[in-house]
């Protein structure tokens, strides 16, 4: 397992122009990251745009990272900022298509996922954003409540409610739908 500790050092000697201390935090975290943003995105061409564009910006910002201070939250703020802005981009394209397709009148896209995997994708998928992000942070990449609201500008309580709120919503439509283990996430 990964210390804080070791990102931290690998992180000044990455400031201090460390080529190697660079790629081994790429070697580290790119897979946790990904993770992260296949969470967010549909694709996974458009996470591995994001992980892309995340490490550019860490290139270019780096001289803005304060030693002593944890990395991942850091790292992960850039990455949330990261995706937001795609988000943004991809809203605005889309609310630009819609108008040009509006005189066409298209029928609703089929549903490509299937069986009780695609179910729980829908419910994840159908969470609010900020919910679905806080979930993907604490139980995919294993974040700390502390990490997870300093990388997303919130306080350990908002953290908290989100958390709580996304289980309530996931608990709730896995029963309404009949997922086998239904049972066993109202327990926990």
């Amino acid at each position: 397992m990964d210390s804080d500790t070791d990102f931290e050092m690998l992180m000044g000697r990455y400031q201090r122009g460390d080529a190697a201390a660079a790629a081994e935090l790429v070697q580290r975290l790119a897979p946790q990251m990904h993770r992260f943003f296949l969470m967010q995105v549909a694709s996974r061409r458009h996470a591995d745009d994001l992980l892309q564009e995340t490490w550019l910006r860490l290139h270019q910002v780096r001289h803005t990272y304060r030693a002593g201070q944890p990395v991942l939250p850091w790292i992960y703020a850039i990455a949330r900022h990261i995706r937001v802005d795609h988000y943004r981009k991809a809203q605005r394209t889309e609310f630009r298509e819609a108008q040009l397709d509006e005189a066409a009148s298209v029928s609703g896209a089929p549903s490509a996922a299937g069986g009780e995997s695609g179910e729980i994708e829908a419910l994840l998928a159908a969470l609010p954003e900020s919910q679905r992000e806080v979930l993907t942070m604490l139980k995919v990449i294993g974040m700390s409540l502390d990490e997870v609201a300093r990388a997303t500008s919130s306080s350990i309580g908002s953290v908290k409610q989100k958390a709580h709120r996304a289980y309530e919503t996931l608990r709730k439509g896995i029963s309404g739908r009949g997922i086998a283990g239904a049972r066993a996430g109202e327990r926990t």
